[in-house]
């Protein structure tokens, strides 16, 4: 049988790749469109390579876009966020990619989606459906064309870029997908029962992403950690899931344990966070203690992530915001609206505006920048 030839494009957006489609141009039909995406990223695939599709064997780059001219007036585009897992049949809609989100303006831009000034900087509007919240994009436009070179630059990406500054607006909670409210507990922090583990001391927020944070020493951590201190450690990543999996469950977006670590792979993020320490990044670059105000690691679709996902660092300027969580515990001064944290391939700054309504905390926006590019034009080609 002929091969499917379906227009996409191929961008990177902060850390992470992922395959951009209209929506227009995919099956209607749900499942007949993730078993096609599915192929497009050449998964399931039990040797986890993805070599006879577009994912790249990672969790940052096996990643699916749909977007599409925003049915709602206060937006420019609709932006749907899938993340593909590499050797199940699974295609997780339940989150966001903060990172992939700084791509969606310029790909909406360069497709005609939205009208763009010639030059200066451009204003999109993004309505991110995975969670039902607002992004705000600023990208910098030369000559009628997105800027994606520049001199931005940002650790976990080895060539600089154009900065885009992204405002996560009202990020707290995520009533779209049945995250509920920011602290779905009612608590900021919680005593999860996990099994073979017993209680452990968590953070469960939905900011960006629904979230789990707990302390690096949890997991007989010290925060300063690479890929190759836990990818190999199978032990140490049953721990991780299986606190992740009781998150879920405490946090109502999974009806078990089970349910949560075979369908609900991309969502809830476990995070483990660390007073500053000095450490060595991936690339060699050393991080002094004083240059940072927290650690911070978090793991995604199963393993540790190279760098920092960008929801999770959405979370991380939430949760730091607000008062006696188990992220703003470790400042002497207590919450931070600012904070530069250490990841494993270097370190990053955000910033969130938290303020207490009627005994309830509210998070009007979150702040990050990130660069992205095109890296391919084009078609995919899908067996029939």
């Amino acid at each position: 049988m002929a091969q499917l030839r379906i227009p996409a494009v191929y961008m990177r957006g902060g850390t992470s790749k992922g395959v951009f489609f209209h929506p227009a141009d995919l099956p209607a039909d749900p499942v007949r469109r993730d078993r096609l995406l599915l192929r497009v990223m050449g998964s399931p695939d039990p040797y986890r390579k993805q070599i006879d599709g577009m994912g790249a064997a990672t969790s940052s780059t096996s990643k699916v876009v749909l977007v599409s001219k925003s049915t709602r007036a206060d937006c420019d585009v609709d932006y749907l966020f899938g993340a593909v897992s590499i050797d199940t049949p699974v295609l997780d809609w339940s989150g966001n990619c903060g990172n992939l989100s700084a791509a969606v303006g310029p790909f909406a831009i360069s497709q005609g989606l939205v009208q763009a000034p010639r030059d200066g900087i451009a204003t999109v509007r993004i309505w991110q459906a995975n969670i039902g919240k607002m992004i705000v994009a600023r990208v910098p436009m030369q000559d009628g064309e997105v800027v994606e070179e520049g001199g931005f630059e940002l650790d976990g990406v080895t060539f600089p870029g154009a900065e885009i500054r992204l405002e996560f607006l009202d990020p707290g909670g995520g009533e779209e997908d049945g995250a509920g409210p920011m602290f779905p507990t009612g608590r900021r922090i919680d005593l999860l029962e996990v099994p073979g583990i017993g209680r452990v001391e968590a953070t469960l927020i939905n900011a960006g992403n629904p979230t789990i944070f707990i302390d690096a020493a949890t997991l007989r951590l010290a925060g300063t950690e690479l890929q190759e201190d836990v990818n190999g450690d199978a032990a140490l990543l049953r721990r991780a899931e299986a606190i992740r999996a009781a998150g879920a469950v405490a946090m109502k977006l999974a009806a078990s344990a089970q349910e949560a670590s075979t369908l609900r792979l991309h969502t809830p993020k476990l995070a483990f966070v660390a007073a500053p320490a000095p450490y060595t990044t991936s690339a060699g670059k050393s991080i002094a203690g004083t240059d940072i105000d927290l650690l911070a690691r978090i793991f995604s679709m199963g393993p540790l992530h190279h760098a920092m996902t960008g929801t999770g660092a959405v979370a991380i300027a939430v949760a730091a915001a607000i008062p006696s969580t188990l992220v703003s515990r470790l400042f002497a001064g207590g919450a931070r609206g600012e904070v530069r944290f250490g990841h494993p391939s270097g370190t990053l700054a955000v910033g969130a505006e938290a303020r207490q309504v009627e005994g309830q905390w509210q998070v009007a926006r979150a702040i990050m920048s990130r660069s992205a590019r095109r890296l391919m034009e084009g078609f995919v080609r899908v067996p029939g």
